[in-house]
């Protein structure tokens, strides 16, 4: 049962109409039992956006969050399903056997997700910053003592400046790595969204069918966030990390090549019980398969002679 904030948040969705619920929703029902669900739902995802601060106009819930925040990532699982929306796939005229195999797929699909570095990152950058801004000091004051004619004090701000340029570049370096992480991370979102997304509406529908069975969560099986080494982690421990994070962006790669060159689900027979229920997003791509080229076509005689006579036409036009 909703809470007494949580229900507001739906009234006042439904005064409001703002964007991201009625692109969720649609447009506020005007019977009052269509306006009773339709506000049910917009307080389930209103409450996630208000608890996690999100605030697309647009968009109701964002990506799915990472494994660093199981709450967010369990809410979010709740918000998604109270979307409901023409353009999440429809599962409930699958049997269960069907549903129970694409809830699997979550696991699978999980499991060949990049790492999230997102807060290394933003600490390699705050760190190549800090590195930046002591060498323009130390420079500064090596500067100053040596019009001062304390040349021992400008030495030892000279070795200090070369000290924090040296950091700074070591942050810059590990920063390109871990930047490059995210974009894997951001590339195997998109690719595997409609994937996930079916996974999480199966299980859905099996909790529905079943409300008196325990049903495990889903569970990722994406890598454990990495320990805190922040700026000052131990030096050997964050060159680790980094050189595997430098092999498993060769291996995403080689990854996601292979996943290219497979057939499309709407190309896969074991996928043909799902009928037109796969989600107008989930449209394959043609670029990522290998398709036979196209049959070359000759025109007939009289094509050629016609498009001949409309050249020497232009020609004496011209």
């Amino acid at each position: 049962m909703m809470d007494g904030c949580t229900q507001r948040l739906g009234q006042h969705a439904a005064r409001t109409g703002p964007a991201w619920a009625v692109a969720a929703l649609g447009p506020v029902p005007a019977d009052e039992a269509g306006r009773r669900a339709w506000q049910t739902k917009a307080a389930s995802i209103g409450a996630y956006r208000e608890t996690y601060g999100y605030g697309h106009p647009a968009d109701p819930i964002g990506p799915e969050p990472s494994r660093e925040t199981p709450d967010q990532r369990a809410a979010w699982h709740q918000a998604f399903a109270a979307l409901g929306s023409p353009g999440q796939p429809d599962v409930r005229a699958m049997a269960d056997g069907r549903l129970w195999l694409l809830r699997d797929t979550y696991t699978t699909e999980t499991a060949w997700a990049p790492p999230y570095v997102g807060k290394e990152l933003r600490l390699s950058r705050l760190g190549a910053f800090d590195s930046a801004l002591g060498a323009i000091r130390a420079a500064a004051e090596a500067a100053a003592a040596r019009k001062a004619d304390d040349h021992h004090r400008a030495a030892r701000q000279e070795t200090l400046a070369a000290s924090y340029r040296a950091l700074r570049d070591l942050y810059q370096q590990r920063k390109h790595t871990l930047a490059q992480a995210m974009a894997d991370r951001q590339d195997w979102e998109h690719a595997t969204a409609a994937s996930r997304h079916l996974a999480i509406a199966a299980d859905t529908e099996l909790r529905r069918r079943h409300p008196g069975h325990t049903i495990e969560p889903l569970l990722s099986a994406e890598p454990a966030p990495a320990s805190d080494t922040g700026r000052d982690g131990k030096l050997s421990e964050t060159a680790t990390r980094i050189r595997d994070l430098a092999a498993q962006h060769q291996a995403f790669r080689e990854r996601t090549d292979q996943r290219q060159r497979r057939m499309t689900p709407r190309e896969d027979p074991g996928w043909a019980a799902l009928g037109d229920t796969l989600p107008s997003w989930w449209a394959p791509r043609p670029d990522g398969i290998l398709r036979p080229p196209k049959p070359e076509i000759t025109p007939s005689a009289k094509i050629l002679q016609l498009a001949a006579e409309q050249d020497i036409e232009l020609e004496a036009g011209g």
